[in-house]
């Protein structure tokens, strides 16, 4: 598939695409002509590596651990280093779900009607 169609299935900007391949996150082969042509599994490819930056990880950290993860094997060292990353979304996660509550607990408090609080 050409790289618009790439970007239309999976809601990625083709300049993005270009920098994924760029870095090394995805491989494309070239028609006669020029263009880029990527095969089906691109589609599953893109939406890992938008998971990946979705929690938070790098470019760098992305293209250090996918070929762990293309030969489905690892390494001491990306265990660790996926543990990590792991562990600092779980404490994103723990400051979002207490911020929630917080918030939840002013929603609360605040529920009665106070007229110098009317934005109307």
């Amino acid at each position: 598939m050409r790289i618009g169609d790439l970007a239309t299935r999976t809601r990625v900007s083709v300049r993005a695409l270009r920098y994924y391949e760029e870095q090394g996150l995805l491989v494309s082969t070239r028609s006669d002509s020029g263009q880029r042509l990527y095969g089906n599994a691109a589609v599953d490819r893109v939406r890992l590596i938008q998971q990946l930056y979705g929690a938070g990880l790098s470019s760098k950290t992305i293209a250090e651990l996918l070929p762990c993860v293309d030969a489905q094997v690892s390494t001491p060292e990306s265990r660790a280093r996926l543990a990590a990353e792991r562990d600092r979304i779980n404490a994103q996660i723990a400051e979002l779900t207490s911020a929630r509550d917080r918030l939840d607990d002013i929603i609360d408090v605040t529920s009665g009607p106070n007229p110098q609080c009317d934005y109307v």
